[in-house]
């Protein structure tokens, strides 16, 4: 059994490329596999590994500057849901592209899971997620609107379309871990919305804590990690991942004559050219290989 944790935290580091190899070594040292992200901003992640392995990079990440209040998720898997270490350096440890955007100075009014239910379902909150469209087409909260964007970046152009349509409503938004909405919030302060509200800890806090019986949320939520989808209470869901697009397929959608395993789904069949076709067939062909001689292929489970 695996311990992943899904963290972040928006903190003042100075020099990220500083914390990078130390960072490295811990979670090395600890058979932790995943990704982590610097930026000037802060940190941002998920990883898995031994319980021990990932409390002590939790204990080595909050003694890093303005991290001693860290964000993290934690939940587990029966298999390890990344084949490798990545701690990389980025301009945003997660991509709006709005200069001057800082959750460090303000964001909207946390709302707890076990308040998110019925403050939703007021007539006059609209209630907004934030992810990417393929998150949104497996699960998502009753009523919620779905911007359709292709990713975090995509946010401020729909915002700055549609934000007639919100005149005299309060803004609720939520996201997969809290992090995008940490942003999005402050962005849309500064735009002027002064009724901004989000799930504190994300979906995941929601689905930890609420009781199905008792809960708006619909579906399965998406993860970054090998699990691909989880439900209430955080087990695992039924999603598994085209590995070509990176979209979840559920079980049955093998069947369907679009699939090829590693080269093509019902999605993205139409997108790639013969060539690309080929290449992931290559592609397959050598993780088909690796896994004969017992290896593990990076491509195989990134």
């Amino acid at each position: 059994m695996y311990t992943v944790a899904a963290l972040y935290q928006f903190a003042p580091f100075e020099d990220p490329a500083a914390l990078q190899p130390g960072l490295e070594a811990c979670a090395r040292e600890g058979g932790v596999t995943g990704t982590l992200l610097l930026a000037h901003e802060g940190i941002n992640g998920t990883v898995a590994g031994p319980e021990d392995g990932i409390a002590r990079l939790i204990d080595r990440i909050r003694a890093l500057p303005g991290c001693a209040d860290l964000e993290v998720k934690y939940s587990t898997a029966e298999d390890r849901p990344f084949a490798r270490l990545k701690v990389r350096l980025k301009k945003e440890i997660v991509t709006l592209g709005q200069p001057g955007v800082d959750p460090r100075a303000a964001t909207g009014h946390y709302v707890t899971p076990e308040e998110w239910t019925d403050f939703i379902r007021q007539p006059d909150v609209a209630v907004i997620d934030t992810r990417n469209d393929y998150e949104v087409a497996i699960g998502t909260f009753e009523g919620a609107i779905d911007p359709e964007t292709k990713s975090f970046r995509d946010f401020p152009a729909w915002w700055e379309k549609n934000k007639d349509r919100f005149h005299n409503k309060r803004i609720a938004m939520f996201c997969t871990g809290g992090i995008r909405c940490e942003k999005s919030t402050n962005y849309l302060m500064s735009q002027g919305v002064e009724e901004v509200y989000h799930l504190k800890g994300g979906i995941l806090n929601y689905l930890e804590h609420v009781p199905e019986a008792d809960s708006a949320w619909q579906g399965e939520c998406f993860v970054f990690d090998g699990r691909v989808s989880v439900g209430h209470g955080l087990r695992e869901g039924p999603h598994l991942l085209c590995h070509a697009c990176r979209r979840p397929i559920r079980p049955e959608d093998r069947a369907r004559p679009e699939f090829e395993e590693g080269v093509a789904c019902h999605q993205c069949a139409h997108e790639t050219t013969e060539a690309d076709k080929a290449r992931f067939r290559e592609r397959q062909k050598q993780i088909a290989l690796a896994r004969a001689r017992g290896e593990t292929h990076l491509a195989g489970n990134d």
